[in-house]
């Protein structure tokens, strides 16, 4: 059963204010908590480690999976496996994300492993949202690994969202394209007081005419601190666009460290990173339609989070 606080968590990272149409399941302090199928989606149990096989048939479209977990015990540590399987010609929408609601003064820690085989011709949308909250003193850590293997003509687009209460997060993506598969990430993070947050990419362009877009925007405040890694490796004739764009606020700290591999004379690749502080002209525009100082740098971290 789902209490009041886990309800709470599934609302912030999986929108979920009711039983969810589709296929789903709902992981619990470290047990499935519900599960529903589909006669096109399939949730099975791992038998050698921890997590779930999600199977979805070739030809699945306009259909969807919810995957969320949240902890709201203090001290609970896990690692979990999660395959995705997706058949050819298939259009589906995954949901995922974790909330770890912690009032204890233990570490609560959540290590999620997802691998998605996207087939032939087929289109997936998935969104990952992070969550934090609890007034205890133990941390809220987060370590996703992500691995993505894309067949000829697939696309996939990730929404990679961390906006409060996580203390520390590694956050680790591998993609590996064949001909003509297209890869779209935007990634959302906002840090604040003393927490850590970690990202890698490493996009593989093997086949030809894959693509990829990978595109950051965070904000750092307090005493925060960000770390961005981001590597485009164009083994063939390909086009890869690596993005970071940041706001640093107060004492916090950020590096962007982009990286490009050109294997062949036909791969065109392209970096930027951009790293700022909230303009003093947008925050004296706010201001003077009545807006305090603080509400117009959350107005715009806001804008610029969107």
């Amino acid at each position: 059963m789902i209490d009041e606080v886990q309800k709470k968590i599934l609302a912030e990272v999986a929108e979920l204010h009711s039983v969810p149409e589709g296929a789903y399941n709902i992981r619990a302090n470290g047990k499935s908590a519900e599960r529903n199928t589909t006669a096109n989606i399939d949730i099975i149990t791992k038998s050698d480690n921890s997590g779930i096989d999600i199977r979805i048939k070739p030809n699945t479209v306009k259909e969807s999976v919810h995957i969320p977990v949240v902890i709201s015990e203090s001290g609970l540590s896990e690692v979990v496996y999660n395959d995705f399987y997706i058949g050819e010609n298939s259009d589906v929408v995954i949901v995922a994300g974790c909330g770890i609601h912690n009032c204890g003064n233990q570490d609560s820690q959540h290590d999620g492993v997802h691998r998605f085989f996207v087939g032939k011709n087929s289109k997936v949308r998935y969104v990952e949202k992070h969550y934090g909250g609890g007034d205890g003193i133990g941390k809220r850590i987060l370590n996703p690994v992500t691995e993505v293997y894309m067949e000829e003509n697939s696309f996939m687009e990730m929404e990679m969202v961390q906006i409060e209460g996580v203390d520390s997060t590694k956050r680790s993506s591998l993609a590996k394209l064949k001909s003509g598969a297209k890869l779209v990430v935007h990634e959302r993070l906002m840090t604040h007081g003393k927490q850590f947050a970690e990202s890698s990419y490493d996009v593989e362009l093997n086949g030809e005419n894959s693509s990829a877009d990978i595109v950051s925007r965070s904000v750092a405040k307090n005493t925060s601190e960000q770390i961005f890694y981001s590597k485009l490796i164009g083994n063939a004739k390909c086009s890869g666009h690596t993005e970071c764009d940041a706001i640093i606020m107060d004492s916090a700290k950020i590096k962007a460290i982009p990286a490009l591999e050109a294997n062949n004379i036909d791969a065109a690749l392209i970096h930027e990173a951009a790293i700022g502080k909230i303009a003093g002209e947008q925050l004296i525009k706010l201001m003077t339609l009545g807006l305090t100082e603080s509400e117009a740098e959350s107005r715009i971290v806001n804008g610029f989070l969107k």
